[in-house]
């Protein structure tokens, strides 16, 4: 389907402000896929489009963490192979069954998240020290970015959230825990495009007008995490977990 300019210009400024909302916390989908849908695209080839523009934010992202020296690769090796193979999983049963069930799930997930940000029991430090996986948990660890890649390649949207839990509750500060989440996300979205677009799930022309902007937009949120700091990313983090959490809990309960 081709778009024309405006379309064109809408997608790239969505773009750019779900490229920031992503690198900081996650939930920019909450903005691009139904916006893909509004255009006109069917929801199972908005769902594929909308990981060209993840992916192309994935690399500004990547690339401003690398050029900061912050990502700790030992957590980014340990955590890719086990998410390749679940997002492998999950890309195929996203073009086989509906996600009405996981956005549900998700909705209590994230609810439970928000209060854990709001209370926060557990505060990682400001510079913390643990950038490696500790190997007596591997294999729950290793079980953790297996589902994680399951649901990345199934829905992707919110899957932000959920590696920034379970980083941040194994050590990691909230900017660290960025670095690592988003090379990963780049790494195994890189796979899932391949296996939309053999299913014919991707409109390049409204993927890369996406992408155009979530790449500035995804600079622009390292740039600001790193200047303002672990306590800001917190509270938007917080803010942008009940905001999803109400948008999905809303897309259940409303025809």
């Amino acid at each position: 389907m081709p778009i024309d300019m405006p379309t064109a210009l809408m997608l790239i400024g969505a773009g750019f402000v779900a490229g920031t909302i992503n690198s900081i916390a996650g939930g920019g989908s909450l903005l691009t896929l139904p916006l893909l849908i509004f255009i006109g695209l069917p929801a199972t080839v908005a769902n594929g489009t909308n990981r060209i523009a993840i992916f192309v934010g994935g690399i500004g992202a990547t690339t401003s963490f690398h050029r900061r020296k912050l990502i700790p690769f030992a957590w980014v090796k340990f955590g890719l192979p086990p998410a390749v193979i679940g997002v492998a999983l999950g890309a195929w049963a996203a073009m086989e069954v509906g996600d009405v069930v996981f956005e549900g799930v998700l909705a209590v997930i994230l609810v439970l998240a928000a209060s854990w940000m709001i209370w926060h029991p557990v505060t990682p430090p400001e510079h913390s020290e643990i950038l490696e996986p500790d190997l007596s948990k591997r294999w729950f660890l290793r079980g953790a970015f297996l589902l994680l890649g399951f649901y990345s390649g199934f829905i992707q949207a919110g899957v932000g959230f959920l590696f920034l839990a379970l980083l941040s509750a194994n050590g990691l500060d909230l900017v660290r825990g960025n670095a690592v989440k988003i090379p990963l996300i780049l790494a195994f979205t890189g796979l899932a495009i391949p296996l939309f677009a053999l299913g014919g799930n991707l409109n390049w022309a409204a993927g890369l007008s996406l992408a155009g902007g979530q790449f500035f937009g995804a600079k622009l949120g390292v740039h600001l995490q790193v200047l303002k700091g672990q306590a800001w990313i917190r509270n938007v983090l917080t803010v942008a977990i009940i905001l999803f959490a109400l948008r999905l809990v809303l897309g259940l309960v409303l025809p």
